[in-house]
């Protein structure tokens, strides 16, 4: 392992950090009026407070990252395989960390009265970097709780954590045949096809339909009566399939069909790969049509929602057919893009529609796109290959390839990676899932919990797949806060394993990864 040359790469990324940090210095103002819930009258000295935790923060970012610039500042070597899933792996590490900084430093409320300790704070910034949209909060709304400057803090996290910093840091600064190694090591999902030749380029083209997006949505979200901070809050985290808001009550706060709408359909594109995206906006569009993941995609988003409003309606749900296809539809969209935005509590809803919501967690959206979960192609990939081991089982002598969107595809490395990675999926779900069942003390769960193993199971789901909203005690209209410190970190692993789908972080943990042979 070259560590001079990680160093250098890791110093690049804290600086990055730092910089992104700025953005969030002029919110602690609040006579600029741009928060529009404000609760009560702000406290100068707690907006203060906050505006001194970022200015600490970005110091310590730009005194880490230059010093470790400084120690790697004559390595020349070729970043490899090895040390690019160091990077991206570490780099994550490193931002959940120094993301955490704000929190700590401004004395962020967890409850009334109660400062969110450290291991609640790396809680909210690696919810934020993998796009979680779990939280620790109980009252975002409250002005004396969370600073004006930290709340867009954490949706600037999810912004960041989107588009991946190692992407911005390919698009910034390029680096030649590092930065593919790099670029390949953070694209989530498995790649059906390349970008472009330069990987640099491929990354700016990312970065800008992504921050094009972003803005597009702003503008729309405050022609429909936002304010500039809330629709920039929103923006960031539709497009980042984040699910951060600057309400206790999500999207359902506005209480807008409109704005729902609209919000589902960038929640949709966002979930689409970036790829696609770019022949939709710039070359061929029919391409769209064509890739069989975006049809899939499209077909379970429409079926199951379609099955969510019938059921609610049979099931009283909703109290009528316009109120089951707004809610049905966007949170079928929001919890299988893994966005986890919430306009109902759709915890009460029929256990019918709770399970399939449960399952659309481990679906998620198309690789090569903001969203979590197993991503569409694998679970395509996957139902394929289990087809064809049926046909062999009664057919052993058959020779049938492997096909996709019509055409053979390699099938003796793809199965294996399909199948290790469900494995690994379901192994690391399962040592989770029993861990906060034996060790979770029992005061965690309240009244509202239904079912201990089940609500368990769906904060998992809920943290591996990034989506953030789970069942019972971890609802949409809940929290993490109760969960015991030892629990939090577990699920700061899971969303980290997940954001990075398990290997670049697993990699980390493997004594012989850090040896030089």
């Amino acid at each position: 392992m070259n560590y001079r040359l990680l160093a250098r790469y890791l110093g690049l990324v804290s600086l990055l950090i730092a910089g992104a940090m700025c953005f969030s210095l002029p919110w602690a103002f609040p006579q600029w009026g741009y928060r529009s819930h404000l609760a009560e009258e702000l406290e100068p000295v707690f907006e203060t407070r906050a505006f001194i935790a970022l200015l600490i923060s970005i110091v310590v970012c730009l005194v880490l990252g230059s010093a470790m610039i400084w120690w790697g500042r004559q390595e020349q070597g070729r970043l490899y395989r090895k040390e690019a899933m160091a990077v991206v792996g570490l780099s994550w590490v490193l931002a959940t960390v120094l993301g955490a900084l704000p929190f700590h430093l401004s004395g962020v409320q967890r409850e009334a009265g109660v400062r969110m300790h450290l291991v609640d704070c790396l809680f909210e910034s690696q919810s934020g970097f993998s796009t979680t949209g779990a939280t620790v909060i109980s009252d975002l709304e409250a002005p004396r709780q969370v600073p004006h400057a930290i709340l867009f803090w954490r949706s600037m996290t999810q912004f960041l954590g989107g588009l991946g910093i190692l992407v911005l840091f390919v698009m910034l600064l390029g680096q030649g045949s590092a930065g593919k190694a790099l670029m390949r090591a953070e694209m989530p999902g498995p790649s059906k096809e390349g970008s472009t030749p330069r990987m640099q380029d491929t990354a700016i083209r990312f970065a800008a339909m992504y921050c094009g997006l972003n803005l597009i949505l702003a503008l729309i979200l405050g022609f429909l009566g936002l304010s500039p901070f809330d629709a920039l809050c929103h923006a960031f985290t539709t497009m980042a399939t984040g699910g951060f808001s600057t309400y206790n009550a999500s999207i359902a706060h506005f209480d807008n069909a409109v704005l729902d709408y609209v919000i589902v359909l960038f929640m949709v594109l966002a979930g689409t790969n970036f790829i696609l995206l770019y022949h939709l906006f710039f070359r061929q569009p029919g391409r769209l049509w064509a890739d069989v993941e975006w049809r899939t995609y499209i077909a379970i988003l429409a079926v199951a929602s379609g099955v969510v409003v019938v059921a609610g309606l049979l099931k009283g749900d909703f109290g009528n057919l316009p109120a089951a296809v707004r809610y049905g539809t966007f949170q079928v969209v929001s919890i299988m893009t893994t966005t986890g935005f919430g306009t109902a509590d759709f915890d009460v809803w029929s256990h019918f529609s709770r399970g399939l919501l449960v399952l659309l967690m481990f679906v998620g959206g198309c690789a090569g796109s903001t969203g979590g979960g197993l991503k569409v192609i694998r679970n395509l990939l996957f139902v394929k290959i289990l087809y064809l081991e049926v046909q062999r089982a009664y057919r052993p002598t058959i020779v049938r390839p492997l096909r996709l969107a019509g055409r053979a595809v390699e099938e003796g490395q793809l199965r294996k990676n399909i199948l290790v990675y469900f494995s690994l999926i379901l192994a690391i779900s399962i040592a989770a899932w029993v861990l906060i069942i034996a060790f979770e003390p029992d005061a965690t769960w309240d009244e509202r919990s239904q079912d201990k193993k089940l609500d368990s199971a769906a904060a998992v789901a809920a943290t591996l797949n990034n989506i953030g909203p789970g069942l019972g005690t971890v609802g949409v209209t809940r929290n993490y806060g109760h969960f015991s410190w030892w629990t939090k970190l577990l699920f700061v692993f899971l969303m980290m394993v997940g954001r990075l789908e398990i290997f670049p972080i697993l990699v980390l943990l493997a004594p012989g990864f850090w040896r030089n042979y």
